[in-house]
């Protein structure tokens, strides 16, 4: 028992420690240790180990952070302008904190707050990121395209319009840019409509995954002549093969059905008395199931050309099928003996099977699915 009282008083101690702060002084975690302080003095005015957090930390925190700042600036770290800004920023946090708290206020005499330096470092800091863009933008590969686009965007969350930062984040943003024209579908004219259907639906779809802020953009022949794009990186070729509709077939099945049924009925026993008792009835029926079906399918030939060399960077083929299927039915006998999907098909009625246009979108379906699945995952590399 006395075991269990002093791992619980260990416990609590450390805990207690934890959030004072103190712990993480130990660590050198300068930061932690004197915001953890100065939230236990705003709710715990009198703490002594948080004060001496606070009162011994702080001056060890300043120290440390001006020595980080001046190991960064003699470095040959690419970013250190910008290294050197975010700890200048956690320094004017961190003093900002303790203002805040006057139990933690009344401990520090001298605060350190970075103000007329920190536009200049912002500016440094923005500079750098300019110049690693330019850097990267020399390159004129897609990947260092890309980089120079997120360096360009670093720069203006640096400082706002930081020289021509927003024409050059246009710059390379379209360098890196994965352009592909996204074919029309060449069909037989009787089905023309639905495949245009069909095109739309992976269009808009393609252009749903991967928006204006992605790396990949797609083009229809119409938009890629507007915007005169005469050079794509990519051409997307679609076409549909060994598309097929079966001619109508007709099936019938007679079924005899049979159940028995309980009926209650009453028996008189004596003048005042009567009792009920239970009895099978036989129902019987026959019904009659007409079924109609038509079969349609096709290919869907998918490829992926290389503007440039013309090489074929990726094919598949996604096949499709659906089969449309109506059942109806003729019923003679007691009701009773039909089941709830029998009495279902007696409730249909005979009707024609879609056009062939609509047999045509059906089978697409889908092709449709695998071919969005296919499509995502292949050009998300590029992203």
């Amino acid at each position: 028992m006395r075991k269990i009282q002093l791992l619980t008083l260990l416990i609590v101690s450390m805990l207690w420690a934890c959030s004072t702060g103190q712990k993480s002084l130990e660590r050198g975690n300068y930061y932690d240790a004197i915001m953890k302080a100065v939230n236990r003095l705003s709710s715990d005015p009198d703490n002594r180990k948080a004060s001496q957090v606070v009162r011994e930390g702080y001056p060890m925190a300043i120290t440390y952070y001006q020595e980080e700042i001046d190991q960064i600036l003699t470095s040959n770290d690419q970013f250190r302008w910008k290294r050197t800004l975010e700890i200048m920023q956690t320094v004017n946090g961190m003093s900002d904190g303790i203002r805040r708290i006057p139990a933690a206020r009344s401990l520090v005499t001298t605060f350190k707050t970075y103000t007329s330096e920190l536009a200049d470092v912002q500016n440094k800091a923005a500079q750098e990121f300019y110049d690693a863009g330019m850097d990267a933008l020399s390159q004129k590969t897609r990947e260092a395209a890309k980089q120079a686009y997120f360096d360009f965007l670093n720069a203006d969350a640096m400082v706002r319009n930081y020289k021509d930062t927003r024409q050059k984040m246009l710059e390379s943003k379209d360098i890196a840019t994965l352009k592909v024209v996204v074919e029309q579908i060449p069909v037989n004219g009787k089905y023309e409509y639905s495949a245009q259907f069909f095109y739309d639906n992976v269009f808009q779809m393609l252009n749903g995954k991967f928006q204006e802020k992605d790396f990949v953009h797609f083009f229809s022949p119409t938009e890629a002549e507007r915007m005169k794009l005469r050079i794509p990186d990519m051409v997307l070729k679609m076409g549909f093969y060994d598309f097929f509709i079966d001619r109508p077939q007709h099936s019938e099945e007679q079924q005899e059905l049979s159940k028995q049924i309980e009926e209650k009925y009453t028996v008189k026993i004596s003048k005042d008395s009567t009792v009920t008792r239970t009895r099978l009835l036989p129902k019987k029926g026959k019904i009659k199931i007409l079924t109609d079906q038509v079969a349609s399918g096709g290919l869907l030939e998918l490829k992926a050309v290389d503007f440039q060399s013309q090489k074929i960077v990726f094919t598949d083929k996604l096949p499709g099928e659906f089969t449309w299927q109506n059942k109806y039915g003729i019923f003679v006998g007691d009701n009773e003996v039909l089941d709830k999907d029998q009495n279902a098909i007696l409730n249909n009625k005979m009707v024609m099977p879609p056009a062939s246009q609509d047999m045509f979108v059906l089978f697409t379906k889908p092709i449709f699915n695998q071919l969005t699945e296919k499509l995502t995952n292949y050009f998300k590399q590029f992203n």
